[in-house]
């Protein structure tokens, strides 16, 4: 029954920790110096205060400050979209400030907001980029923190070989600096790679290297991790006794430090010891205290988010008060204004209105007598033009005609020249009947016959093209005729076919046209 309700236990602790293991990361990060100490519920007031103040006062760099100090509030606790809003305005402003290094402070913070909301190819580009600034200032401690935090982000990717590369970057930046505590921080991240890699005995050893400097620089915080996670690789090697002394050693820097995250992880450690030493009884009671720990912290959280809540919705509703009675007396200032300066113009204008009144009719009718008699002339011109050109039309037809019913006897009559027995004229003849022939269908007169065509019936293609624009230049040169309305026989001349040919014409261009039947080829042609 105990083994049960262990199980049990075990099963809701470790639901409970998936769900509290961003803010327990949170809480380290924190805890280091690369993501400060994010303000109390109590302050965050004061900080939008300080912005508004900041602003009133064209302080762009200070208000920069309080944006990603606020940001880091609302990222603490959970909120997520407010956090990126704030920290986004923050970069904008020192990107546009020129505040390089602050730039690239703010650029880390955006990378762990992406990173926890599970966009971690944009939490890498922040992470470059802040790089990059970094490097460009010759800033190490900078390039340290992001180095490592670009290798803690291919750890969780499982792309072991850049995350060794870049943590070994960033160790050696921190050798540079001679900084104990960043280069524990490194290590402990090694070791974390190797634990991930079942690499128990470099796991070991690099969290070992990790206490000592802890030990050194009197770190109780980080202490107390590596002794979990010393404990965890002792449990995962089957040395329970060992992993049970180190971690009642973390129980007891929790205990002293308070520190309820880590005291709730110390113990549900310890209820795994026990279970794994078949001691249930001992498992029991601290996954219990471990249980009843995470309540307690679910319970303060939610307790500050409550409040932080209630903070903002109340500094919203007062700064939309504020912009309301802002936007009142800026419009009741530009009203009155209006209102002063429209009177003016009115008398102004109402004067000048009435002096010149009568002039401008005067004038406008005599410019509309002038565009009559301009438009009169016009229209004139473009009637004998178009008279001409209809002319030039009809005679460049009627001669056209002329030239094809000379042809066509010529060809007559060459067709009975070549069947004469006469041989030695055969050749000759037939080049000759060839060129005729050729002279039907590639003649220069039809070019200038379109050209002409298109100057009287100036919209008539264009008109064409909306019921059928795949009309071949024969079916144009058909319609062009039928739009002259010529007869039948000049037509099939014109064209050089015979009447039947003709016919087969008409109807296919009929049918390309989707014209119904019955309906009048030609009558259709007339009225486009």
């Amino acid at each position: 029954m105990n083994r049960a309700l262990i199980i049990i236990l075990l099963l809701s602790l470790t639901i409970s920790a998936s769900a509290q293991e961003l803010t327990l990361k949170l809480r380290r990060f924190e805890q280091s110096d690369d993501y400060p100490q994010p303000p109390q519920d109590s302050a965050f007031l004061a900080l939008q205060v300080a912005y508004n103040k900041a602003i009133e006062k064209k302080d762009a760099s200070a208000a920069a400050n309080y944006l990603q100090q606020m940001g880091r509030a609302c990222f603490h606790l959970g909120h997520y979209p407010q956090a990126l809003d704030y920290h986004l305005q923050a970069g904008e402003i020192f990107r546009s400030e020129g505040k390089q290094e602050q730039l690239a402070n703010n650029l880390n913070d955006l990378g762990i907001l992406y990173y926890y909301n599970r966009q971690r190819g944009l939490a890498h580009q922040q992470y470059q980029e802040a790089l990059s600034i970094y490097s460009h200032l010759h800033n190490p401690a900078g390039m340290a923190v992001t180095l490592g935090k670009i290798g803690h982000l291919y750890e969780k990717q499982q792309r072991y070989d850049s995350a060794f590369y870049f943590q070994r970057q960033a160790l050696a930046q921190y050798r540079q600096l001679d900084d104990k505590q960043g280069i524990a921080k490194i290590y402990e991240n090694i070791g974390s790679i190797y634990e991930d890699l079942a690499r128990y005995d470099s796991a070991h050893y690099y969290f070992q290297q990790a206490l000592t400097l802890d030990e050194q620089t009197a770190d109780d915080i980080a202490r107390i991790e590596v002794l979990n996670n010393l404990g965890d690789v002792l449990r995962k090697t089957g040395r329970y006794r060992e992993g049970l002394r180190l971690t009642r050693q973390a129980l007891a820097l929790a205990l002293q430090t308070n520190e309820q995250y880590q005291l709730s992880g110390a113990y549900k450690d310890l209820g795994k010891s026990y279970n794994l030493l078949g001691m249930n009884d001992s498992a029991y009671y601290y996954l219990e205290l471990s249980r009843q720990h995470l309540l307690d912290i679910y319970s303060r959280e939610s307790s500050k988010q409550v409040a932080l809540l209630q903070t903002m919705y109340g500094m919203e509703k007062k700064n939309r008060e504020i912009e309301r009675l802002q936007l009142a007396r800026k419009m009741n200032s530009i009203i009155v204004i209006a209102v002063v300066i429209v009177i003016i113009l009115l008398v102004v204008l109402g004067t000048v209105i009435i002096s010149r009144q009568r002039l401008r009719i005067k004038h406008a009718e005599i410019i509309a007598q002038q565009e009559r008699q301009q438009y009169e002339l016009s229209q004139g011109r473009m009637q004998v033009e178009l008279e001409n050109r209809k002319m030039e039309l009809t005679t460049h037809t009627l001669h056209i005609i002329q030239k094809n019913q000379l042809l066509e006897e010529l060809r007559n009559r060459l067709d009975e020249l070549v069947k004469d027995d006469r041989r030695d004229q055969k050749k000759q003849l037939k080049q000759l009947h060839q060129q005729i022939n050729h002279s039907f269908h590639h003649d220069r007169y039809w070019d200038e016959f379109r050209s002409m065509f298109e100057q009287v019936h100036q919209a008539f293609f264009n008109n064409l093209k909306n019921y059928c624009d795949s009309l071949t230049p024969n079916d144009l040169r058909l319609v062009a005729l039928l739009k002259m309305n010529l007869p039948s026989g000049d037509i099939a001349t014109l064209l050089s076919v015979s009447q039947d040919s003709l016919r087969v014409m008409r109807y296919r261009l009929r049918k390309k046209l989707n014209m119904e039947q019955g309906e009048s080829l030609t009558a259709f042609i007339q009225s486009l």
